[in-house]
Parts: structure tokens; sequence; C-alpha cells
């Protein structure tokens, strides 16, 4: 009789056990993995889209985007610029643009440079990217815009949106905007600059760099703030009062960094999350 109670109690308890677990398991909700998540709309308000680029594929968009292969003639730069997966590179829904310390076609660098030209071009609006640029002496990333159908660096229109040059400090934490226009004898170039308190660097976190373009002016902005700007009416300006495409690169040296040294750590790399532009 013992046995059978004992047999009883120990029936009892599983059955518990076991109608629990089951019905523990019958609650559980898996609807959350069944619904396809929402892409996070993009938006900006009193604005409208007019072309952007998330760089969330594995592949550059050549139908925005052209690499250049050729070792730059102008400003100093030391850097051969490639396609090649070493020096253009996606990562987490990023554009990688890597400098590397490497003998290749007659120069000690490489790095890449991508543009719109012949694909992508407007004039006006707000026109911005998230970057993290690369660090040390010797970098000079830029996101910039040029006039089509012109030869550097003769006659132009030109507004550099982002450049930085590193070296430390007041270098490794500073942004510059900058444009420049021909008057028909020179270049002339108007810019302005900001940083963030030394020893944090661009290089530590992505920051929003941007223009809001009129047919009045240019307001370049650092993470939303605006900290310069230019008056574009005079009859000599028009440079800058008309179509631009897009162009993102990391120069390595140059007349205005200076070339790399022996503190440079390598490789650098440029970070983009997306560039958008925005229209009204």
């Amino acid at each position: 009789m013992v046995k059978i109670i004992k047999k009883t109690i120990i029936f009892f308890i599983l059955f518990l056990i076991f109608s629990y677990g089951c019905k523990t398991t019958k609650n559980l909700d898996y609807s959350e993995y069944l619904v396809t998540p929402t892409p996070t709309e993009i938006v900006k308000a009193g604005w409208t889209l007019y072309w952007h680029d998330e760089f969330n594929k594995d592949v550059l968009n050549t139908e925005y985007w052209t690499p250049e292969d050729i070792k730059w003639p102008y400003s100093g730069e030391e850097e051969y610029y490639t396609s090649r997966r070493e020096n253009l590179n996606f990562e987490n829904g990023n554009l990688v643009i890597i400098a590397l310390k490497e003998e290749y076609n007659g120069a000690h660098y490489t790095s890449a440079r991508i543009h719109t030209e012949g694909k992508i071009k407007s004039v006006y609006g707000y026109v911005e990217a998230r970057i993290k640029c690369p660090y040390g002496q010797g970098m000079w990333p830029a996101f910039w815009l040029f006039m089509p159908n012109t030869i550097y660096p003769s006659y132009y229109g030109e507004i550099d949106i982002m450049e930085m040059i590193g070296g430390g400090a007041g270098r490794d934490n500073r942004v510059y905007g900058t444009c420049h226009y021909g008057d028909g004898t020179s270049i002339i170039s108007r810019g302005g600059n900001t940083e963030i308190a030394w020893p944090k660097k661009l290089s530590d976190d992505y920051h929003i760099y941007a223009i809001e373009w009129t047919s009045s002016s240019i307001k370049w902005y650092f993470d939303d703030i605006e900290y310069f700007s230019v008056d574009i009416t005079p009859a000599n300006q028009e440079e800058l009062r008309s179509e631009q495409y897009v162009i993102l690169n990391l120069a390595v040296g140059g007349t205005w960094p200076g070339s790399p040294d022996t503190t440079t750590v390598w490789p650098q790399k440029m970070y983009v999350d997306w560039v958008r532009w925005w229209k009204k």
C-alpha cells in the first residue's frame, strides 16, 4: 500500500511538472520572429529627400559612384587611389575608405576616392554625411562638392563640407568648412572651422557634417550646429551657384597636412555611414 501511495505521489509530481512545462511553452509569443522589421524612415523636418546612399550593401553602387584609379597629381598628395577591396570596402552598413602604407604604382601609400560626376549632381539644398574620421599625421579626409566639366585646379567652384588634417591637438579634433571659386585671374578661398575639446578626436565617434546651400549663402554645420557661413550673391561667385557633384576621399600627405611620419598608425580608416541630399 505504501509503495502504491509513493508511486501515486511521484506520478502526480511528474504530471504537474510536465503540465506546467507544456503550458509555459504554449504561452510563449514567437510573433516577433515572424515579422520583417520596418526600416527606419529617413526624414528631416521641412525637407524632401532628393538623393541618398546608406551604404547598406557590400558593394559600391556604380549607378551613383565612380571610384578613381590614379596617382593624384594635385595638392602634393602622396597616395595612389584604387578601387581594390584593400582600399574601398564595406563594414556594418558603412563605406570604409582605407589608407595603407605600401608601394603601389610608384606611390608610397594607397587609399580611395569616389565621386558622382556624370551620375548625381544638383544645386542647393541640405547636404550631409555621417562620418567617423581617421587620425594621425598625414591624414586628410574630405567630403566635398565640385563643379562638373571643369578642370582642377583652374576655373572652378568647390564646396568643402568636411576636411580634417590629422596630427594631434588642434588637428585631429578640428573640422574645416571652405568654399573656393575663381575670379578670372586667381582662386579665392573662404572658410571657417570648429573643434571638439582635446583630447577627444574626430576619429573617436561618428559626427554629422553638413551644409545648407541656397542661392544667397552657404552655411556649415557640425552635428546640426552652425559654425560658419558665407554670402555667395556677388556676381563673381557664380561657380558657387552652379550644379555640383559629390566626392568622398581620404588623401595621404599633401601641402596642407604634410607627410605621414613615424607617429602615423597604419592602416587608417574613414567610415561613412550615409550621405544625404535634401531639397525644399
